[in-house]
């Protein structure tokens, strides 16, 4: 067993690659509905972030249109999405070790269990805490505080939070993990880079992330 009782992962960006999925059809639905142009990178920015939220955070008071338009988008992009190569050995690595696995998403329930690519993975994963588990979602902790709960309850112990690791690919990954006084690695596939974010695990290559949990041959 590596040093970790409890690896937690985002989806979006960390075992599967939606981003241009999701940024192109965010830059879509702004035109469709807002009449602007969006630039890439500032689409990016909002990249794993509630639909909901994003719509407040761009002042559009229609969140539910909104959300459904952009949803709408994405179904209509997907053809775009791959899972990130190797991510289905980590996972079963983790698995097969003993370590606990958990999920932390922005995705609703309904997303993270029709996701044709994520099924194939579902059976690794222990502990996924969607959308509607929480209140409040990343940045703030309480979505990773669940799924220690969550953790800790099934196993009839107590799972420490320095005992946990979260990794995900976005300042709000980082923000959610510090705040819950978890380890975070940062996803990197695409590398850009450390982008800011206080961290020095960084990944981009599932023997990578292996090596920072301390599970690799």
């Amino acid at each position: 067993m590596g040093r970790y009782q409890l690896v937690v992962f985002d989806i979006d960006g960390t075992l599967i690659d939606t981003e241009k999925t999701g940024v192109l059809s965010l830059m879509r639905t702004v035109e469709q509905l807002m009449g602007r142009e969006m630039p890439y990178e500032e689409a990016y920015g909002y990249f794993g972030i509630p639909s909901a939220a994003v719509a407040g955070h761009l002042g559009y008071s229609g969140k539910e249109d909104f959300a459904q338009r952009w949803e709408e988008n994405f179904i209509a992009l997907s053809h775009y999405i791959t899972a990130f190569p190797g991510v289905d050995g980590l996972l079963a690595k983790v698995k097969d070790s003993g370590v606990l696995t958990g999920i932390v998403t922005s995705r609703s329930r309904f997303e993270f269990e029709y996701d044709k690519i994520l099924a194939r993975m579902v059976h690794l994963i222990d502990f996924p805490v969607c959308a509607e588990d929480t209140v409040r979602h990343k940045p703030y902790p309480d979505p990773l505080l669940e799924c220690i709960g969550r953790a800790s309850l099934a196993t009839g112990g107590h799972i420490a939070a320095s005992s946990c690791i979260f990794l995900g690919d976005t300042p709000h990954d980082w923000a959610c993990a510090h705040e819950a006084g978890c380890d975070f690695a940062l996803a990197d596939w695409h590398g850009r880079g450390f982008q800011g974010i206080e961290t020095d695990k960084k990944f981009s290559s599932a023997g990578q992330a292996l090596e920072i949990l301390e599970l690799s041959d």
